[in-house]
């Protein structure tokens, strides 16, 4: 499944917010939910753009290989299409068997059937696909409508049809469902504006790329489009992760899969901490999003585990032992980038601020980034990122970067927040100019670079705010006395605005029979 270079029909935005057509086909794919969970929906619909992902990119390949029967082609042998690395899709699995079926009662069973099918053909999909249509819980005609809509995803599109508009598609789902589902959503996803950020400051070029919280493969799908965006190849990077929900980990294998990823994700959701599955892996590149403050870690379980090499992390939050397995999964050379909440940069709570501490002291922190509020669906609790280097630049050496982003980005509904692609280049421009030595300067109030003398000063507190300082403020030159008056004159008309919606207020009131 050769990767094509997406076509960008995103407004400017981080989190592509404003897709046109993905949005439409949201609206219409909600409607059809009715009185589903969302959780539970999520499957139904992802499932079913899968499936025609596959059967989409099979028939594209059966349509070459009819032209070619004369050279010796055979369009219904699947070693044909298995030597294409394009997944095998049977006649009761096709797309266009099922949508003339969608009508019919039966329709959830032949859905079904035909997951059980590909899987049975496609040893690499084994245990992934969901298998729960034919539930009596889940409406037929609703089905069969759901599917008639997704079958209209990529007609009319030759050029991008599979890959990228169903992989765009299924992006967008995955975001939608986790703002649905609020707290819950946060584990199989994490905004793309952030997976973004982590993406262009890391720069993965080439090497072995490892996320060992995985969720639904964001950090992936944003390095491999990072590396094609920058005029390298798919197979530039090796992707290696690993995640414990079970659930998620068919996300995931489901997001690789539609993107063309091949991906190393064990034969089977685990948790990193209790049951690590790429034990011996040295990646050139972390890329993490973990849960955040986790209290059930299995840590007392743990405690002289050969990954702390800075100290033991506290049994009742992991943040500390997620930065250590991190580290410890570094390659010589190997830098990392992750998210975690704010109290990592200043907590001194069961050793934390010991550990951090010797991270400091061991030179691995690279630069720390302050976030705003309201990007995650998942939590309102602040966060920020960290990068760490193995081994930094000779002038980078002894020093850290500091960034204050927190105000940047844009509000795109009443509670969510994303960083525009100006903040992101903002952001990882600021950090490239530092590492590679050319024009960097310290901008009050937005970024600082910091020599370790002054962080041990600050008692070995990595928050922004505490270095970069207050933004020069621009200077006023209009007379207080005019300033006064036009500020008077301002405030008088706002009152008498209040006034007017007070009159009209207790006027509408009247007439409900609430005056008085």
């Amino acid at each position: 499944m050769a990767a094509k270079k997406a076509t960008r029909s995103a407004k400017p935005g981080g989190n592509g917010a404003n897709l046109g057509f993905e949005a439409t086909l949201w609206l219409a794919a909600d409607k059809l939910r009715s009185n589903m969970d969302a959780s539970e929906y999520k499957h139904v619909v992802l499932g079913l753009i899968f499936l025609k992902y596959i059967s989409d990119a099979f028939e594209e390949m059966h349509a070459r290989l009819l032209t070619e029967q004369g050279e010796g082609a055979e369009p219904e042998n699947p070693d044909e299409y298995v030597a294409a690395n394009v997944f095998w899709v049977p006649q009761e699995a096709r797309w266009a068997f099922l949508q003339a079926s969608a009508k019919q009662p039966k329709i959830g069973k032949l859905v079904d059937d035909a997951m059980v099918a590909i899987e049975r053909d496609n040893p690499s999909l084994k245990g992934v696909l969901p298998k729960d249509y034919a539930r009596p819980a889940l409406d037929k005609q609703r089905l069969g409508e759901l599917i008639d809509l997704v079958g209209t995803i990529g007609l009319g599109d030759k050029e991008n049809r599979t890959k990228d508009i169903l992989g765009r598609v299924y992006e967008y789902f995955l975001g939608q469902f986790a703002s649905a589902e609020g707290k819950k959503g946060g584990q199989f996803y994490t905004p793309r504006c952030v997976v973004r950020t982590l993406v262009e400051v890391l720069g993965p070029y080439k090497g072995r790329v490892f996320d060992p919280c995985c969720g639904s493969g964001g950090m992936f799908v944003q390095s491999e489009k990072f590396v094609e965006e920058h005029g390298g190849r798919i197979g530039d990077i090796a992707v290696y992760g690993q995640e414990s929900n079970p659930t998620t980990w068919r996300l995931c294998k489901m997001n690789l899969a539609i993107r063309g990823i091949d991906g190393d994700l064990g034969k089977e959701h685990a948790d990193s901490f209790r049951r690590d599955l790429h034990k011996d892996l040295k990646a050139d590149f972390v890329l993490a999003n973990p849960p955040f403050n986790d209290s059930d870690w299995g840590g007392d379980r743990l405690q002289d585990d050969v990954r702390w090499a800075y100290g033991a992390p506290p049994k009742g939050n992991a943040n500390f032992a997620w930065v250590q397995h991190f580290v410890h999964h570094l390659a010589p050379n190997g830098r990392a980038g992750f998210v975690l909440a704010n109290g990592s940069m200043s907590s001194n709570q069961s050793g934390e601020g010991e550990i951090r501490k010797s991270l400091i002291e061991k030179d691995l922190v690279e630069c720390m980034v302050a976030l705003p509020g309201q990007l995650f669906y998942s939590t309102q609790i602040p966060v920020c990122l960290w990068f760490l280097s193995r081994k930094k630049p000779l002038h980078c050496a002894g020093k850290t970067l500091f960034i204050d982003a927190r105000k940047l980005g844009r509000m795109i509904d009443r509670v969510h927040r994303e960083l525009t692609d100006e903040d992101i280049g903002r952001i990882a421009g600021t950090f490239h100019a530092w590492r590679q030595g050319k024009k960097y300067e310290d901008v009050a109030g937005f970024c600082k670079s910091a020599a370790t003398a002054e962080i041990v000063e600050h008692g070995h507190v990595l928050t922004p705010g505490r270095y970069v300082g207050a933004a020069e403020v621009e200077e006023d030159d209009e007379p207080f006395e005019e300033k006064m008056r036009r500020l008077v004159g301002e405030l008088n008309e706002q009152f008498a605005e209040s006034r007017k919606l007070e009159k009209a207020i207790r006027s509408n009131l009247e007439g409900l029979g609430y005056g008085g």
